[in-house]
């Protein structure tokens, strides 16, 4: 399978995700954007800031017809925890394959305490009503990280 392009239709995908259900990419084309964002672990700090950021602007995002969708390799379980604890009022998938991880070619090699590991990259994609993507952000730094991708939504 071949990675996403800027300006070129994404592939549709299904991942479990919280609430009892599978998400497709396609069950929002012509309904909605779509705001995918892709993080390491579920209940880190990073990704704890990240999603409070998300949930906290998640009515501006509804205004600008986009929903919001967390990624990360965490198992359902792990994900519905860290959902009911942080209040998200939006679905984190679950990508225990990779799938759409390495269709968005988020799987990078990482460094930490001088060992290196396969992880996903944090990373941001904004895909359009019908199913294009029009903005990527990648080795995203959390602070201000959502306001611009709420710029770009309201662009859209």
């Amino acid at each position: 399978m071949s990675t996403v392009e800027l300006n070129q239709p994404v592939p549709d995908f299904t991942l479990p995700a919280t609430g009892d259900q599978d998400v497709s990419l396609s069950d929002y084309r012509g309904r909605k954007n779509v705001v995918i964002y892709f993080y390491p672990k579920d209940s880190t700090p990073g990704c704890t800031t990240e999603g409070g950021d998300f949930r906290d602007h998640h009515d501006a995002f509804e205004k600008a017809d986009t929903v919001i969708f967390g990624v990360s390799r965490d198992g359902i379980k792990s994900h519905e925890n860290f959902k009911a604890k942080q209040s998200f009022p939006f679905e984190l998938l679950s990508d225990k394959e990779e799938t759409v991880c390495k269709l968005f070619d988020v799987i990078k090699l990482k460094k930490m305490y001088g060992k290196e590991s396969l992880g996903v990259e944090r990373s941001t994609f904004l895909i359009d009503k019908e199913g294009v993507l029009r903005q990527e952000w990648r080795k995203v730094k959390v602070a201000g990280h959502v306001e611009e991708v709420l710029e770009a939504a309201q662009g859209l």
